[in-house]
């Protein structure tokens, strides 16, 4: 039987996930980060993206977030995100609906435009619609 770490992926409104798990993806702000049972004890940031997790019979899961903190102990993993969706609960529709909002904003910029919060909602809109096509294929 494959080594486990206990993981809980918890938003603001709910926690999405809590168990037994053999290995964990996520996209950190500084690169993909690939977590297995023993991981030296991390915190990182993480950016808009995929929390793809192997359960401890091998079935995968992916979660999308829109950023949070990653804090890695001996013996447990916890994602705690801004905003957490199971993947399959996305809307492509939605995600390209907020795509285009979000460069309509940035290229019909006035006075009083914040190009962080816009770049923010255009990062999650493509991370979200990424998700998406990958887990067409």
């Amino acid at each position: 039987m494959a080594m486990t770490v206990y993981l809980d992926v918890v938003s603001a409104e709910e926690k999405i996930f809590s168990g037994l798990v053999e290995n964990i993806q996520v996209t950190g702000s500084e690169g993909e980060l690939g977590i297995h049972p023993g991981h030296a004890p991390l915190i990182t940031a993480l950016i808009p993206g995929m929390v793809r997790l192997v359960k401890q019979h091998g079935e995968e899961e992916i979660i999308y977030i829109a950023g949070g903190m990653l804090e890695v102990q001996p013996g447990s993993v916890t994602v705690l995100a801004d905003t957490a969706v199971r993947a399959a609960d996305l809307d492509e529709q939605s995600a390209q609906e907020a795509k285009r909002r979000a460069e309509e904003h940035i290229a019909n910029a006035g006075a009083d435009f914040d190009y962080a919060e816009a770049a923010a909602e255009l990062a999650e809109a493509i991370a979200q619609i990424r998700l998406i096509q990958k887990m067409r294929k």
